[in-house]
């Protein structure tokens, strides 16, 4: 049964590149949010531009307490022969703006080697379409974002054939995180420090207390006061 936002996210063992997961909720550690995102298979383009993408975000990712993983049905040698490869691009696509997007020749987090694709079975990660050099199904770019209390806040699914966008899964984390703690919404477009919308079950009273003069209510045909524009709270 596939995941529903809310859900209890699975605890799980895993071999990674950098060794033995023993629990992968222990793992992400008191407080911090985690970000566990699949690729298709190892030595492939897009997978290649994608995680030296999420490792040009790392420090981004980090400051705001998040975790990040990924995961194939790969094998851990295969991974750590192919970090090299993604080191060097990551290198090359940001020149010297982010120096330290693959310190060491390392990726700044691991990679899951999920070969016997249980998790990727049990996550529901399984692309029904592509296939390896085998014939054998391989993961489709997923993304779970799990919150503090190990609970799935997000997910996204990408075919194997579009590559994903890090900086929008980093405006999807500051809304999460925002989200969380005041009790707003994020509109259309929205990127940190834009303003918000007050939450639609707060009540026009309780609005009033809590952004006081800073609420703007807009104006429409139907009279309803529904959009409550707010600043981005501190």
């Amino acid at each position: 049964m596939a995941l529903l936002l809310g859900d209890a996210f699975p605890d799980f063992t895993a071999e990674t590149n950098e060794g033995t997961i023993k629990s992968f909720h222990q793992w992400i550690g008191e407080g911090n949010w985690a970000i566990l995102f699949s690729h298709p298979h190892d030595f492939t383009p897009v997978c290649t531009t994608e995680l030296a993408r999420a490792a040009q975000l790392y420090a981004e990712f980090h400051k705001r307490n998040v975790k990040m993983i990924a995961l194939s049905c790969d094998s851990v040698e295969s991974h750590r022969e192919w970090i090299p490869d993604i080191c060097a691009y990551c290198k090359a696509a940001c020149g010297d703006y982010i120096k330290e997007c693959c310190a060491n020749d390392q990726l700044p987090f691991p990679i899951i080697a999920d070969e016997s694709r249980i998790l990727a079975k049990k996550l529901g990660m399984i692309d029904p379409v592509e296939k390896d050099r085998k014939g054998d199904p391989v993961t489709a770019r997923c993304v779970f974002v799990i919150g503090p209390e190990r609970t799935l806040k997000l997910s996204i699914l990408y075919p194997a054939t579009t590559g994903r966008n890090f900086d929008e899964i980093l405006r999807i984390v500051d809304s999460l995180q925002l989200t969380a703690e005041k009790n707003v919404a994020t509109p259309v477009d929205w990127k940190a420090g834009d303003c918000c919308v007050v939450s639609p079950s707060m009540s026009d009273e309780a609005a009033k207390v809590t952004f006081g003069s800073d609420m703007k209510i807009v104006k429409l045909p139907s009279g309803k006061h529904y959009l409550r524009m707010v600043p981005h709270p501190k």
